[in-house]
């Protein structure tokens, strides 16, 4: 299913909560053709330069170096069939925004995390 969208785009969870996410890439396209990650950006990060900004990122697995303070947690880059489990904490109360940084694909893979008091 190379479809280019997470299977839940909205979490809402409690501040201070410990958050476990494992992200599965269940396509079956090639790796170079078709990887996925998360990447949980903080409050207030604009998701446009973010995402332009991650195109030319190979060598880093799209997570733009420039940055890399927005980043709160990232999963690897994953191809067919490989998953990834990342494990972060959010402290203050409000939105946050999850997308995918493989390039074109934060468009449509993209997501929200509503933190509550």
């Amino acid at each position: 299913l190379d479809n280019m969208k997470y299977d839940h785009n909205l979490f809402k969870v409690k501040a201070g909560q410990k958050v476990t996410l494992t992200l599965k890439n269940v396509g079956k396209q090639p790796a170079a053709a078709m990887s996925h990650n998360v990447v949980i950006l903080q409050q207030g990060t604009d998701v446009q330069a973010f995402g332009a900004a991650a195109i030319p990122a190979a060598a880093t697995g799209h997570i733009p170096p420039s940055m890399s303070t927005d980043v709160i947690a990232h999963t690897k880059l994953l191809g067919p069939g490989e998953s990834d489990t990342i494990t972060f904490t959010l402290t203050d109360p409000g939105v946050y925004d999850f997308i995918c940084t493989f390039p074109g694909h934060f468009g449509t893979m993209n997501g929200k995390i509503v933190v509550e008091p």
